[in-house]
């Protein structure tokens, strides 16, 4: 029997999977190839390539050479504000004076649409999935093909709670104005799909509400637990306690949460542990946290790092003070794979069936995270429980294994409802 054929539309090259938005589509893209035979057109995002390759000369070759394996074929086109030097604030700026977002205006290329159109006619597509919301704008280059829309997150809600938690005006103003937009476009362009899919039960719940009609499921994120693992019993525990947290620092939720964290939730652990380390990992550390970790010398910023598993690990605790955002938090996820006790406000664990305790520690208030921290330093039976449960609770319910056949399945039935013309 001929293997069905997709094609997947990415708004970025969806390798390494080093990174919440990098590892779901990865993953799911890897899991889908057991089915399909997959052909990706993705946009590259130069500079966020480069940072995940921060040694090679050739990072796009890289990042193909690492798809090779699941893709039939991997085309990719460059974002056309990339080519100007403030191309980006332009597009932001034009925004501002038409109807539509700078969500949807980001990626719109002539060159895509052309590519978009030339691979449609040479291959015979089943369907066709489109990664994010950005790449809607080519929704209507599709013709009678099923279409999927993935949502990592419902990014009119991101924006508009962003909006209300911004002190400066003219920036609430610029999320307000832009939520609105993503908000309509939202409402008029998902049911438009055969199929959207999203991270949680929270976000399928809000995309009905904002869509009602809709076709909505949940695939979630997941964890690669071929990869994700706890510590190898021949690595030695390490020689000092400290705490992490590993998240790209380029992306809101994850900068305001360290922005709390170094502003009210360190200063009162330091206070009741003067010795205790945090190891902040991820791409893009601002200025605010280099210069810490030049005054303070246990508060170390590694930046970008190849491979987040030894500071897990090692780590005595994960502290995770996320409010905001949308989607589930794959750092958490990883977390409990590797079995580094966590700690973490309840918002960080929407969507992921934890239990207090037995999973996870929650927090709010900067004594509560000292608090916890506490308990896991000085309560070894905790700390191990911790340590045992999490990673039981991901291989039962988080492997991208089975999330990849249920949402192969769920394509399946899609073709069988609405079958691509011959």
């Amino acid at each position: 029997m001929e293997r069905r054929k997709l094609l997947w539309l990415s708004h970025l090259v969806p390798y390494p999977p080093k990174g919440g938005v990098l590892q779901r589509s990865f993953n799911l893209l890897r899991e889908i190839s057991k089915d399909f035979d997959v052909y990706l057109l993705c946009f590259n995002q130069s500079e966020f390539l480069q940072s995940s390759f921060p040694e090679s000369n050739a990072p796009l070759d890289e990042a193909i050479k690492g798809l090779a394996p699941y893709t039939s074929r991997v085309e990719v086109i460059d974002i056309p504000y990339s080519q100007y030097r403030f191309g980006k604030h332009f597009i932001a700026l034009k925004a501002l004076f038409t109807n539509e977002s700078y969500t949807q205006s980001w990626l719109k290329s002539g060159k895509a649409v052309n590519q978009i159109k030339r691979l449609i006619e040479e291959i015979n597509f089943d369907a066709v999935h489109f990664d994010t919301i950005s790449l809607g704008v080519y929704k209507n280059v599709t013709s009678d093909i099923p279409t999927i829309l993935n949502h990592h997150n419902i990014e009119s809600q991101m924006l508009l709670d962003r909006s209300r938690n911004e002190r400066n005006f003219f920036k609430s103003l610029y999320f307000k104005t832009e939520g609105a937009r993503v908000l309509s476009a939202e409402q008029n362009l998902c049911a438009s799909f055969d199929l959207n899919i999203t991270c949680s039960d929270d976000d399928a719940e809000e995309l009905r509400r904002i869509s009602p009609d809709s076709n909505v499921e949940v695939i979630p994120n997941g964890v690669d637990i071929s990869y994700f693992y706890p510590r190898p019993n021949d690595r030695p525990a390490a020689s000092h306690p400290y705490l992490v947290f590993a998240g790209g620092l380029s992306w809101y939720p994850n900068l305001d949460a360290m922005n709390y964290f170094v502003d009210e939730i360190w200063p009162v652990i330091k206070s009741r542990r003067p010795n205790l380390r945090m190891s902040l990992v991820g791409r893009n550390p601002t200025k605010k946290f280099l210069d810490l970790s030049q005054r303070d010398p246990n508060f170390v910023v590694h930046g970008f790092v190849d491979d987040v598993r030894p500071y897990l690990w090692d780590a005595t605790a994960y502290v995770c003070p996320i409010r905001d955002g949308g989607g589930t938090k794959l750092k958490i996820l990883d977390a409990l794979a590797v079995g580094v006790p966590l700690i973490a406000h309840t918002f960080s664990c929407k969507g992921i069936a934890v239990k207090a305790g037995k999973h996870v520690l929650f927090a709010s208030s900067p004594e509560e995270y000292a608090d916890q921290i506490d308990k896991i330093l000085d309560d070894n039976e905790l700390r191990n429980s911790l340590t045992i449960h999490g990673p039981e609770f991901i291989r039962e319910n988080f492997s991208y294994e089975n999330i990849g056949k249920n949402y192969s399945k769920l394509i399946s039935t899609i073709l069988k409802e609405c079958p691509a013309d011959e």
